[in-house]
């Protein structure tokens, strides 16, 4: 859809978080986009707001992310709070209880599909997660193509569906989004006793968002105007920080 065609959106008011539960997307969210998954960085500043948020909102905080639920908690210190990864397939409770789902196993012609990907095009990162796949062209874009063949000739040998990205091809569980995390985590205290805010830059996102409109919350959508079915906008990183920064001094 045409720029001119997309609806402008408000920014969001920082008093919107009262009463809400807040679900977070990360890369692109909360830290910068990096070259490679390995290289984000995460500031201390960022980790006690994460902290902050945690404890104004009564717990109703959740990370939800395509990364690894246990790279989630690494990079933010193994602090107690609750952590989506793998696009939902994987749960990690606050309270310690975890849930995730049987990881997708890989034949030998998978295998050489990927070998073959590496070979031709040694720029290209091919990441393995728990639950699937991510082929990041970010430093190869002319790879875009074979990333996306060999995506295909791997979805075709496997149950994994594709979850384009930014730079990137994903090869997911099928059924599992990040909308279904929203639904099963408002299901339960303490989050059931907010409206559900989701935040997040990426098409991944847009089931966060959906899901977050049906429960009565909305969608604030992080980075560049485009076709979204969230309310709310913020320009990037830097605003998305600042506003929850402003949404804590206010539930001072």
């Amino acid at each position: 859809m045409p720029i001119s065609e997309v609806r402008k959106l408000p920014l969001p008011p920082p008093d919107m978080l009262e009463q809400a539960s807040l679900f977070l997307d990360f890369d692109g969210t909360l830290v910068e986009i990096a070259a490679r998954p390995d290289a984000v960085v995460v500031e201390n500043r960022l980790r006690d707001l994460i902290r902050l948020l945690y404890e104004h909102m009564q717990g109703r905080l959740a990370i939800v992310s395509g990364r690894a639920a246990g790279n989630i908690g690494a990079l933010l210190d193994g602090m107690a709070i609750t952590l989506v990864g793998s696009h939902g397939g994987e749960l990690h409770w606050a309270d310690g209880r975890r849930s995730i789902m049987e990881p997708p196993r890989y034949d030998g012609v998978t295998r050489a599909i990927l070998q073959g990907l590496r070979e031709h095009h040694p720029a290209v990162l091919v990441e393995e997660k728990p639950l699937g796949l991510a082929l990041h062209f970010r430093q190869a874009p002319q790879a875009e193509v074979a990333c996306h063949d060999a995506a295909l000739q791997i979805a075709a040998r496997t149950q994994l569906t594709l979850q384009p990205g930014k730079m990137v091809i994903e090869l997911k569980m099928a059924g599992i989004d990040k909308g279904e995390a929203v639904r099963v985590l408002m299901a339960e205290a303490p989050m059931r006793d907010g409206r559900p805010v989701f935040v997040g830059d990426d098409q991944t996102d847009e089931a966060g968002f959906r899901a977050a409109v049906k429960l009565g919350g909305c969608g604030v959508l992080v980075g560049a105007l485009r076709d979204t079915i969230a309310s709310y906008r913020l320009a990037g990183v830097d605003q998305t920080l600042r506003w929850l920064q402003d949404a804590i001094r206010i539930r001072a």
